[in-house]
């Protein structure tokens, strides 16, 4: 676990760890799916953040008195943990179900077009023609992949859920994310990372667990050594290593530049799909990704600067 500055971070390095963080978060949606090929999903959910608590329990006050910022309202933690982490992960395994990894995650990809709506209106991030053009870009990709590889897979069957019934579904989960991430920068901007995290992934396994008793008792669930992997790599690695990355972030960097790793990732994930899984890659896919890489880079321009919101 990397001790964070306890300066802001300049240009170059938000570049780097936004990019750390689009390869890590790019692989989390393969090994989700790979460990659920043994664990139901909301015990698999459940036990990834009950791991991440317990690892963020000796890791958050090292890392809080590093970083700086005082102890988060439980207001804000509350949130989080039953939005960012319990409900959209909920929805985000239990359509995985259904779903191809790279389907999920390039659907997620939504959730920029959701951020700049409360980026430009609450939090005073107003966005540039460059800007507004890279979100309808990178939109209009992520319609093409929706139309042409989501379409396509729709015509089969899924296990829990319709495949359009789960993709609405997926929507959800963006949603109730945004909500999440506009409070933090509105409330945490002067509060710890990492504590933050640690209250909220705890809440969130209290509560993904309580949901897996309730709807999924019947279930058995099989501890392979992949599912056990897959547990671990997505508690340390992808949760309590980036989130706590990316809410340090988010007390330096606008939201709308932040987002843009939610264009990179399915493009990551898609490539580790088809490579891994064998999930279908096609011309029109490529196609449509090389439109949502040219949003990031106009997404990624600097707007005109306006006074921040306190």
């Amino acid at each position: 676990m990397p001790l964070l500055p306890d300066t802001p971070p300049g240009p170059a390095l938000i570049r780097v760890l936004v990019a750390l963080l689009c390869l890590i978060w790019g692989s989390t949606w393969l090994v989700i799916q790979e460990g659920l090929d043994d664990l139901p999903p909301l015990t698999s959910a459940g036990v990834r953040f009950a791991l991440a608590f317990a690892v963020m329990c000796f890791a958050a006050p090292r890392l809080a008195r590093r970083e700086g910022g005082g102890t988060p309202p439980p207001r804000l933690w509350i949130v989080v943990g039953t939005l960012n982490f319990a409900v959209s992960y909920a929805i985000v395994y239990v359509t995985e179900t259904v779903l191809p990894s790279g389907l999920v995650a390039v659907l997620w990809a939504v959730f920029p077009l959701m951020a700049a709506v409360p980026g430009h209106f609450v939090l005073g991030e107003r966005l540039g023609v460059r800007q507004l053009t890279g979100l309808l870009l990178g939109f209009v990709g992520t319609c093409f992949l929706f139309g042409t590889d989501v379409s396509d897979f729709a015509a089969g069957e899924g296990e829990l859920l319709g495949p359009m019934g789960a993709a609405l579904l997926l929507l959800v989960s963006p949603l109730v994310s945004v909500v999440g991430q506009t409070c933090v920068k509105l409330w945490g901007t002067r509060h710890s990372s990492a504590l933050l995290n640690r209250n909220a992934m705890g809440l969130g396994a209290l509560l993904l667990l309580l949901a897996a008793l309730v709807f999924e008792r019947d279930a058995t669930p099989r501890w392979t050594p992949a599912a056990l992997g897959s547990i671990a790599y997505l508690a340390v690695v992808g949760t309590c290593l980036t989130f706590t990355l990316y809410y340090w972030l988010l007390r330096y960097a606008e939201v709308t530049r932040l987002s843009v790793i939610t264009y990179v990732t399915p493009i990551v994930a898609l490539a580790l799909g088809w490579a891994v899984r064998g999930e279908e890659l096609t011309a029109g896919t490529a196609g449509s990704a090389g439109l949502v890489l040219l949003g990031v880079a106009l997404v990624g321009a600097r707007p005109r600067s306006v006074a921040p919101r306190r």
